[in-house]
């Protein structure tokens, strides 16, 4: 009744009055938005699934790489990290909780680590005792109810329940001295709990690594050696929060084992231009003369001019040395001649047919 024709799937419905839509144009500029997910390559694309390691040994165009830069990149990225999912679409997959979930299978590639594996951890005496009493953990509520604030609060942590710092005044008990401290008191009990508590820790670790607690503070009966009060200043040192960073120190106090300042590198990555001008500053001294040092210039004078007197001193004292010698060896042949004339005999003819 309304009087229009449809043609072919390539045109829509016209109506008088109305233009022509092309329904494969709309179709195809639609999909000219989306790229293809078959991706062509001359090598084929080192796949690891265990570590999505994709390894492209293709060769870069050179020409295009330089004309565009940023665009060739991200479309070779682009097409690597295609195949990439194209594999891992073809993993078994499973579904929970409304997300597909792909079962990756174990990595093929070895990745350096800068460090081992670490082992796992031992038990602990709790825990030791814990299985085999059978006691189980019980997960506690987060928060609990303050009878007297009325309200709820943290079971731990700041603002908990029952805060110490809370309690304005203390009662003192019956059988403690009346002019003792009781805050103080129970300042001292908490740090006994705090260091037993960092002792059974240490304990801990030491029957895991099957040794002993090494306590490096001696007992009070005992004096202290220069190593002990050393070790025990940079202990203290670096029991800070920020490991005695902001620690101060008296001038001419050494430097102890473990707190010097850490060598910073610098980065394999960074800003061309910092690398450019550092390079450039190296090239710059080393193109200079090198600056004199009068002082030590003189001083290096002074240096060999004494050693050369003192070479000139030994070898005269060598000389006289000699002719020393050579004096006292003829006194001595000397002197036994006179001793052979006195005596007579054949020495004394040989003595006269010799001089």
């Amino acid at each position: 009744a309304r009087g229009h024709v449809c043609k072919n799937l390539s045109t829509m419905c016209e109506e008088p009055g109305e233009a022509r839509v092309d329904v494969d144009a709309i179709l195809s500029a639609k999909q000219s938005q989306y790229k293809s997910i078959a991706v062509d390559k001359d090598v084929e694309v080192d796949i690891d699934l265990g570590n999505l390691l994709a390894t492209d040994t293709n060769v870069l165009d050179s020409g295009e790489l330089k004309r565009n830069t940023d665009d060739y990149l991200l479309q070779v990225a682009r097409g690597n990290v295609q195949i990439l999912i194209n594999q891992v679409w073809k993993l078994p997959t499973q579904k929970k909780e409304d997300v597909v979930l792909a079962e990756l299978p174990p990595p093929s590639t070895t990745l350096p680590r800068e460090k081992p594996i670490p082992k796992p951890k031992g038990p602990t005496k709790w825990e030791t005792f814990a299985k085999e009493k059978g006691i189980q953990k019980k997960k506690q509520s987060r928060k609990v109810f303050d009878e007297k604030a009325q309200e709820w609060k943290p079971r731990y942590g700041y603002k908990r329940v029952n805060d110490p710092k809370d309690d304005w005044v203390l009662e003192v008990p019956e059988n403690a001295d009346q002019f003792e401290d009781q805050f103080e008191k129970r300042a001292k009990e908490r740090e006994e709990r705090v260091s037993k508590n960092e002792f059974q820790r240490l304990r801990n670790l030491a029957r895991n690594k099957k040794g002993k607690v090494k306590i490096p503070i001696p007992p009070p009966d005992q004096t202290w050696n220069k190593e002990q009060l050393t070790k025990a200043l940079n202990l203290a040192k670096s029991s800070t929060a920020s490991v005695g960073k902001f620690t101060a120190s008296l001038p001419s106090e050494p430097v102890g084992k473990g707190m010097s300042k850490k060598r910073k590198y610098l980065p394999v990555t960074g800003n061309a231009k910092e690398e450019k001008q550092r390079n450039l500053d190296i090239l710059d001294k080393l193109s200079k003369p090198p600056v004199l040092d009068v002082a030590k210039a003189v001083n290096k004078k002074v240096a060999e001019e004494e050693h050369q007197v003192h070479l000139k001193r030994k070898a005269t004292d060598q000389e006289h040395g000699k002719k020393k010698k050579q004096r006292t060896s003829g006194k001595r042949k000397s002197s036994q001649k006179q001793f052979s004339m006195k005596k007579g005999g054949k020495n004394k003819k040989q003595f006269y047919k010799k001089h």
